[in-house]
């Protein structure tokens, strides 16, 4: 099936709780990284932590989905938590750019995380007014999201304004620029190789083949694919946390602030 990227940003308030059906479990919190490889089949999940639904809070993340090739798609699942002391952090010699390596290679140094295909999975950092280029092989596909900040993106004779929230896809070229404006620029620059296989996806699942597909479907409704123990409760406190915290305001204050 796909492999699944989970980033959280330092700025996270609060803690995500993981589970999946082999047994798995574990906490995310600030900073960290889960890179799970789904492969042949695991149904997972990601809820709030008791905290948040006792006491409320702010969560914020960044989940890639990134497809397998046809000869990976049926290995064992694989979960690579990776806390934020493992993942990369490197700083351009004028101390005015930083690069949180989560795949790939960025300014000389490569990722801790292990992908199955080339992958480039940068968050960048830009200070104010600074400029940053980063290599990109020619090969790739891919795209920029600013996630906080304002600058312009894409080469010097052609850049174009973004904010917060906006998309670039990578067009011809081996490189990619980000100029800060008169505020700190936060970006993802996220590319690969092209797999250029058949793709059929439907819900959750990615395969190649529209009956790759149908039994995927099969084995998750026949249970083959296992359960998560409790799932249904947890989803129902998570809803009525939720609701608490719109029926005292907190809810938006807490959507405004991000």
């Amino acid at each position: 099936m796909t492999l699944l990227s989970l980033a959280i940003p330092p700025r996270l308030c609060t803690a995500m709780q993981h589970k999946d059906s082999a047994g798995n479990s574990g906490t995310l919190s600030s900073g960290w990284v889960q890179w799970m490889t789904a492969g042949s089949g695991v149904v997972h999940s990601e809820m709030p932590s008791d905290e948040v639904l006792e006491k409320g809070g702010r969560q914020e993340g960044f989940q890639l989905w990134v497809n397998l090739p046809k000869k990976d798609k049926m290995i064992p699942p694989r979960y690579q938590d990776t806390p934020p002391e493992k993942i990369p952090v490197v700083t351009t010699e004028d101390g005015k750019v930083k690069v949180k390596v989560i795949a790939g290679e960025s300014l000389g140094t490569d990722a801790y995380i292990e992908t199955r295909t080339r992958i480039l999975y940068l968050d960048i950092t830009v200070q104010p007014g600074a400029t940053f280029v980063q290599p990109v092989p020619p090969t790739y596909d891919g795209f920029a999201y600013v996630w906080r900040g304002a600058g312009s993106l894409g080469p010097s004779d052609a850049s174009k304004k973004a904010k917060m929230g906006n998309v670039a896809v990578f067009g011809a070229g081996d490189s990619f620029r980000v100029t800060a404006d008169d505020e700190e620029l936060h970006v993802l620059i996220i590319a690969g190789e092209p797999i250029r296989e058949p793709i059929a996806r439907h819900g959750p699942f990615v395969m190649n083949t529209h009956a790759e597909i149908q039994q995927a479907f099969q084995d998750y409704q026949s249970g083959k694919l296992g359960s998560i123990e409790g799932s249904d409760e947890r989803y129902a406190r998570t809803e009525a946390a939720k609701e608490k915290q719109r029926s005292t305001g907190k809810w938006q204050k807490d959507q405004g602030d991000l």
